[in-house]
């Protein structure tokens, strides 16, 4: 699911005695698992990176990172009571959104994997942006729900902080993955705030009205952020998937139940059927609302071991009841006037849709046994983890919608898609207009032909 990336080219350097072009000020928001998550020690306050990190990954993801959810609250907390996790704010919020993990030894083998926002942040200081000034992160702890308190509140406080660093200019936010979603809860929770201080919105690749495919399997069996030979030094599979079942922003990517899909997104299960001491084997099929049913069944038995104890993780109906308020806020989002939308949304990879269990030959006979089978998917097309029927339903009148061949993570790192975002902040015209010498990237961006 986590793409390797490759570093994007330089461009030209720009003249240091030139007078910087009045720019707007821009906002990064990454999406889930986009943010670096560190571990503080409430005794001695000392702080220490659990994610993203490659040596030790899956040890300490277990100590720190393993929550419940708290139906009190909305949040889900860490079961280690002695640590909290906090996303850094350095750097103006792009260390945590940058390179999720910047130990010196990954720096130097490049391993891209971990590359998240880098490749933009490098290419929008090229036009000269400004850390402070006008170019901003908003990492945040992507555990918890879209529209949790804390998390609507670091984003005001953001879009404060930068329309004023700027001098009062309004802002451009750029998204990515799940970061569209919180986007979404905000504009719809505080659609004054946003009118306010946004411009303009260019989201990509959002999953709109869910992942049908990724997220199923991730309630039922967990997620695979790296792929490979790299798989082995970070968490696993089955590490991640207890974490997910306590996370609120996992099931707020769940279908849309009510969204007009061209094809329900099913689960499926071949199943063991025993009737009068005679077996049959029947594949049975489950759309979005009947899985709920089959969540319940196959996680009933669900348990980790922390600290010795063992903890029971059943599938979540407060997280459910939560997520649907969640899809209501979503449903509600308007874009106040006078703010431009933009979206951006892969295909031409396969992507998961339908998830099946089992097989005709090897059957599950207790529902329980999904958690420890690995999924067959059938595919639509897609930037292999957002189906494009989802990321196009935004449900927004767009400026602009940009279907670009790249992968979910991928996308982040194409020249085409730094070619738009370029041309829709008008990058093109202000930077030329100080310095003729970038001449040549107006001149690359105008001759590109885009699929929409």
């Amino acid at each position: 699911m986590m793409d390797c990336f490759s570093f994007f080219p330089c461009f030209g350097n720009r003249s240091s005695d030139s007078d910087p072009p009045q720019l707007d000020p821009v906002i990064l928001i990454s999406g889930i698992g986009g943010s670096i998550l560190n571990s503080k020690g409430k005794k001695l306050g000392i702080e220490t990176r659990v994610w993203v990190r490659i040596l030790l990954a899956d040890l300490e993801f277990k100590k720190k990172i393993w929550s419940i959810y708290n139906p009190q609250t909305g949040y889900t907390e860490s079961l280690d009571k002695d640590t909290q996790l906090l996303v850094p704010d350095d750097d103006y919020g792009l260390y945590a959104i940058d390179i999720l993990d910047p130990s010196p030894v990954i720096k130097c083998l490049h391993v891209t994997d971990v590359y998240y926002f880098h490749a933009m942040i490098e290419m929008l200081i090229k036009f000269g942006y400004k850390k402070g000034t006008t170019l901003f992160g908003y990492g945040y702890d992507f555990r918890q729900s879209n529209r949790i308190d804390k998390l609507m509140e670091g984003l005001k406080v953001k879009l404060e902080t930068a329309y004023k660093a700027s001098g009062g200019r309004k802002v451009n936010i750029i998204s990515h993955s799940m970061g569209g979603l919180l986007v979404s809860c905000f504009l719809s929770l505080h659609n004054d705030v946003f009118a306010k201080y946004v411009n303009k919105w260019i989201c990509i690749a959002c999953p709109f009205q869910g992942a049908p495919g990724c997220i199923n399997d991730s309630l039922l069996t967990g997620l695979q952020f790296v792929e490979g030979l790299e798989s082995f030094f970070f968490v696993s599979r089955w590490t991640m998937h207890q974490l997910l079942i306590e996370c609120p922003s996992i099931y707020e990517m769940l279908a849309n139940p009510d969204f007009n899909w061209k094809k329900q997104p099913l689960i499926r299960v071949w199943r063991k059927q025993s009737k009068g001491g005679e077996t049959s084997v029947e594949l049975e099929s489950y759309g979005p609302l009947a899985s709920i049913n089959l969540f319940e069944e196959a996680l009933r038995k669900n348990e980790l071991d922390f600290d010795g104890k063992k903890i029971a993780l059943p599938f979540n109906y407060a997280i459910l009841k939560w997520a649907s308020r969640t899809r209501q806020v979503l449903n509600n989002a308007k874009l106040p006037d006078g703010v431009s939308f933009y979206s951006i949304y892969g295909t031409s990879f396969e992507t998961p849709y339908d998830v099946c269990y089992g097989s005709k030959t090897s059957p599950i006979e207790d529902l329980s046994e999904i958690c420890h089978t690995l999924p067959e998917y059938s595919f639509v097309n897609g930037d292999g983890t957002v189906p494009a029927e989802s990321a196009m339903a935004d449900g927004f009148e767009a400026v602009e919608r940009v279907a670009i061949p790249a992968s979910h993570r991928q996308i982040l790192q194409e020249e085409s898609v730094f070619k738009l975002i370029q041309k829709w902040l008008e990058l093109d015209q202000k930077v030329v207009s100080q310095n003729s010498k970038t001449s040549r990237v107006a001149d690359a961006s105008s001759s590109m032909n885009f699929q929409m």
